[in-house]
């Protein structure tokens, strides 16, 4: 039996107690509220983070979410974690889409996303470095690392933004040059680099930090050009993080009911002379092309976060219906609820879709031959989300009422002088308990008026990439010469009469009309969704 026909084998999936266990075997130097964590697996105020990532493990080894949340990476004929899979369909990156989607319900962010992401796009960038060069060196070394990646499950963290420093000025021209990580020297062994990278998504309790350059370079910028791995726990490397979540003295009264049990922590991440061996090391100096990993991991991480907020969505959507519910309203009765709750409906479905149309269209990298979703409706729907989480809260609050935030705290569910006359005399619906209306409107609280509310906001406005940054890619992407040759043609005026190229028909593509146009036929497709969360969405 040839590899073509053998049946695939099964890199090791890690459970979510095994993944705990994994963190004991490292040592990061990771710092939060003005003191070193002891052991990070172990730390309560990174337990909702870990607790996040420890679902995920013990997702992708239920048997009934396997199409879903595994795939087989055709080149070594091997089953891997999702989120470390090379999408080589549109299929995969439906299917990516739909992991993500369900995973952000049950934990508010999924986190392993951020690695699948980049993976994707390094590998779009190794390929076309090598391609320019001649070479295959780059693909080699990637490979390499992405074998290992793939067969030990590991959580990959993705360190790119840098510190910055001045932002009218390019990497080179910053008074202090730690700003952005860069090369310091270079030897036979390896490269050392130095720098501080200011947003990194739960770097205390990942397996290692993909280090990628944060903006296009120039010639002057060849040293910040850097893309290598390195463990959380190398020689040099401190965190400096901040909490996940809410976990809180009070939490076994009931506060934080959400943000308790899960969350997201955010670290800037010091490199003091960390020393990288060259076989981690993606590639260094090659400034040219750094733009193609900038470009495709920010695609890739775009189309992921209309996935992870969509699941965020979900939750509001149910705890609206709930609220009403226990607030002894129904929706079918009161358009003023029910037009809120639709329109609810129609922000989420509506990013949401954009994510499937970018699945739909995507284009096969002539590089790496790997899966690249289509620009336009992925940055389409990162800025609809962006700029409608906002609106999203505003929804949420105006079905559930006021009670969620002028409920008087949980302790005096517990005072023998208030809590009687309290449960009495906020229960609305008679057929909804006291306990159940205020469990539901603290946790409405929880994901859209507390701290952890704000910080959803805020990373849904800025994460991977601004309304700014959005906003230029649909300019730079959309086909406006499409259009504007249509018009002319309906007019009579030709499209050849102008001299020289107008920056208004500088953009065209094919038309969206084709399997040779739009896809490969016969290529996969997403996978049915599992009975058990059919009525996730």
């Amino acid at each position: 039996m040839d590899s073509k026909t053998a049946a695939p084998t099964r890199a090791r999936l890690m459970s979510g107690e095994e993944y705990r266990e994994s963190l004991r075997r490292l040592s990061p130097v990771v710092y939060i509220d003005g003191r070193k964590v002891e052991s990070v697996v172990d730390e309560p105020l990174l337990r909702p983070g870990v607790n996040a990532l420890s679902f995920s493990y013990d997702f992708a080894l239920r048997p009934e979410v396997a199409p879903l949340a595994l795939a087989t990476q055709t080149h070594r004929n091997r089953v891997v974690n999702r989120m470390l899979h090379l999408n080589e369909s549109s299929g995969d990156l439906l299917n990516k889409l739909e992991v993500v989607r369900v995973l952000c319900q049950e934990t508010g962010c999924a986190q392993r996303y951020l690695g699948h992401d980049a993976l994707n796009g390094l590998g779009q960038a190794v390929a076309a470095i090598d391609d320019a060069r001649g070479s295959t060196e780059h693909r080699g070394r990637f490979e390499a690392y992405l074998a290992h990646v793939q067969d030990n499950d590991l959580a990959i963290g993705v360190a790119m933004t840098d510190a910055k420093g001045d932002r009218s000025k390019k990497p080179h021209q910053q008074a202090v040059t730690d700003a952005y990580v860069h090369v310091v020297s270079r030897d036979a062994k390896g490269i050392v680099i130095s720098g501080a990278k200011a947003i990194v998504t739960a770097a205390p309790y990942m397996h290692e930090l993909l280090v990628m350059p944060s903006r296009n370079m120039g010639k002057d910028d060849a040293d910040f050009a850097v893309c290598c791995a390195v463990p959380v726990d190398a020689k040099g490397v401190t965190m400096v993080s901040r909490p996940a979540g809410r976990p809180g003295d009070k939490v076994e009264h009931g506060a934080a009911l959400f943000s308790r049990k899960y969350g997201q922590a955010t670290a800037v991440v010091l490199f003091d002379k960390v020393f990288v061996p060259w076989e981690r090391v993606f590639y260094e100096s090659e400034w040219e092309l750094s733009h193609v990993l900038t470009y495709s991991y920010a695609t890739h991480h775009r189309h992921s976060c209309i996935a992870a907020r969509a699941g965020f969505g979900d939750l509001l959507i149910g705890a609206g219906a709930l609220m009403c519910e226990a607030n002894g309203l129904d929706p079918d009765k009161k358009s003023n609820l029910r037009e809120p709750m639709v329109e609810l409906i129609k922000i989420v479905e509506g990013f949401y879709a954009c994510g499937v149309a970018a699945s739909v269209y995507a284009t096969k990298d002539k590089h790496s031959g790997t899966f690249m979703p289509e620009a336009v409706f992925s940055n389409i729907g990162k800025l609809l989300l962006a700029t409608q989480i906002y609106d999203m809260h505003r929804l949420a609050h105006e079905v559930s009422g006021g009670l969620i935030v002028a409920l008087p705290g949980p302790d005096e569910d517990h005072n023998p002088a208030t809590a009687a006359t309290l449960s009495e005399v906020l229960r609305a619906n008679p057929e909804v308990p006291y306990d159940k209306r205020i469990e539901v409107a603290r946790f409405m609280e929880d994901l859209t008026a507390s701290y952890q509310a704000g910080w959803y906001s805020l990373i849904s406005l800025h994460g991977g990439g601004s309304p700014a940054a959005l906003k230029q890619e649909i300019w730079r992407n959309y086909p406006v010469g499409n259009k504007v040759d249509l018009v002319e043609r309906l007019l009579d005026r030709g499209v050849l009469e102008h001299n020289g190229e107008r920056s208004i028909t500088r953009n065209r593509q094919p038309g969206r009309c084709c399997d040779t146009g739009c896809t490969t036929p016969g290529q996969a497709v997403m996978v049915p969704l599992p009975e058990s969360l059919k009525g996730a969405k």
